[in-house]
């Protein structure tokens, strides 16, 4: 793994974040959606990974804050540099982040069909406690929580 920078994510990042969004998801989000997270939500914090020293996204995560819970909007990884832990790191900013802003449960949903997002939070102790049925348009989502501090 090469070394990773996290930090929170701004307009200068919007380009390859989409574009990293679109290499990922079947149904990715807009660029607007993105600016509209972190322009003008007050309860989301999204963040960024870039290899040490250098300006290009190699992924990004984004959740929302809500009293004491948090939820996972979104995690992606450029398809390039996947498992290089790049994605645990993002999602350890993420808890962290969560716990310092008050958050005691973590959730999140994720494709049924997607077992190596499911093992990497299965490591950081994130068990299925249910089942959204087609969440996705074409699939359903698990569950996913952990307490967290």
């Amino acid at each position: 793994m090469f070394p990773v920078e996290i930090e929170i994510m701004t307009l200068e990042h919007l380009a390859d974040v989409v574009r990293i969004e679109q290499a990922s998801f079947s149904s990715p989000w807009s660029q607007d959606s993105f600016l509209n997270e972190i322009t003008s939500n007050l309860h989301a914090a999204y963040f960024v990974a870039r290899p040490a020293g250098q300006a290009a996204v190699v992924g990004y995560a984004g959740m929302w804050l809500v009293l004491n819970e948090a939820h996972i909007t979104t995690l992606a990884v450029d398809p390039v540099c996947r498992r290089q832990q790049i994605g645990s790191l993002l999602l350890d900013r993420l808890m962290r982040e969560a716990f310092l802003q008050g958050a005691r449960f973590i959730f999140l949903e994720v494709r049924d069909s997607n077992t190596c997002a499911q093992g990497m939070y299965e490591k950081f102790s994130f068990t299925v406690r249910g089942r959204r049925k087609r969440y996705y348009r074409d699939e359903d989502a698990l569950v996913m929580s952990r307490a967290i501090g």
